[in-house]
């Protein structure tokens, strides 16, 4: 244990006069301090703990430190160096080192901080469907629907044939052309209707078709004349033969137009297909895309007269529904005009 420190007698005290002192307002004074103002005994600093200060603070103790016992402390001659050796050790134990690293900057935390949480109303996060979505189901009725009106479409055979339906078939004789009656055809699910309908055998004296083909009269008068004046001349020019036989793809057949709820003309006996035609010498030539030069220029010709006489005519070209066959009809149109495609 030190003994405190006593002034001795044989040296007198040196005041600081010299020096006026500056008045320190607000200081904290250091424990340390006050126990050698007091007097009282001190205990070691290796027995008593001191806790590390930061290095701020530490400069901030020791600047203090020393003010308080420049101010308050007397000293002597041979208490100086006692004084001082005691203070400089005190500082040793109470204050650690600075490190490099240490300097300036202040210490991190002892625990790391912890994000802050999110709102408890928070909206939650959209997680991905774990089904893809499937299109919307098309109604149950989709492919029934019904088709459009057409006024033929209720057409009936009368008691007694009308007039004109006579004089067709009257023509149809002048002609050459051989056929049979057949009985009426309908359907109003679908709207076909031939009321008088007639079955070719041929389309002249020396034309025939195959196979079978069912139209009304008018088309029927329509396909004879077609082939009479049309494609007869256009086969002797080109070939130096005659035409012998018509092969027909479609005649009367129940059904819509292609994609369409509009009935097709074929619904009413009023179109006939095409597919080929044979010479009296054997040569067939076939309605194509891309035919032979002889005879594409016969097809050309064929087709470019046909227009007129029917009021729509479809080949080749105009679309994928007609690239093997003509398409020819006399669907009315309005003021008499034609549809050549």
């Amino acid at each position: 244990m030190e003994q405190p420190l006593t002034p001795r007698v044989d040296q007198p005290l040196k005041t600081r006069a010299a020096r006026p002192l500056k008045p320190r307002r607000n200081r904290q004074v250091a424990p340390n301090q006050i126990q050698q103002k007091t007097q009282e005994p001190v205990a070691s600093p290796a027995d008593i703990p001191v806790p590390e200060p930061r290095p701020a603070d530490a400069a901030k103790a020791d600047s203090s430190t020393k003010d308080v016992q420049k101010t308050d402390a007397p000293k002597t001659a041979g208490a100086s160096g006692v004084l001082n050796g005691e203070k400089s050790g005190q500082e040793k134990q109470a204050l650690p080192e600075p490190t490099a690293d240490s300097e300036g900057e202040p210490e991190p935390p002892a625990i790391a901080p912890t994000p802050t949480p999110k709102p408890a109303n928070a909206e939650p996060e959209v997680e991905p469907p774990a089904v893809a979505p499937q299109p919307p189901q098309k109604p149950a009725d989709a492919g029934d629907k019904k088709m459009l009106p057409d006024p033929r479409s209720a057409d009936l055979p009368a008691e007694k044939m009308p007039q004109e339906e006579i004089a067709c078939r009257e023509r149809l004789n002048t002609l050459g052309v051989e056929f049979e009656e057949h009985k009426a055809e309908s359907s109003p699910e679908i709207g076909c209707s031939i009321p008088y309908p007639l079955v070719l055998k041929t389309l002249g004296k020396s034309i025939a078709i195959a196979p079978d083909t069912e139209l009304n009269c008018p088309m029927a008068e329509a396909a004879a004349h077609f082939a009479a004046d049309v494609v007869q001349p256009a086969a002797k020019a080109e070939f130096g033969a005659d035409l012998k036989s018509v092969s027909q793809a479609s005649a009367f057949v129940c059904r819509p137009r292609n994609g369409t709820r509009k009935p097709s003309e074929h619904a009413f006996g009023n179109a006939l297909d095409i597919a080929s035609f044979t010479l009296s010498d054997g040569k067939k030539i076939e309605v194509g895309p891309a035919p032979p030069e002889k005879e594409g220029k016969f097809l050309n010709a064929v087709r470019k007269a046909a227009c007129g006489p029917f009021k729509t005519v479809l080949g080749p070209g105009a679309d994928a529904d007609h690239s093997l066959h003509f398409h020819l009809d006399l669907e009315p149109r309005r003021h008499g005009g034609t549809f050549c495609q």
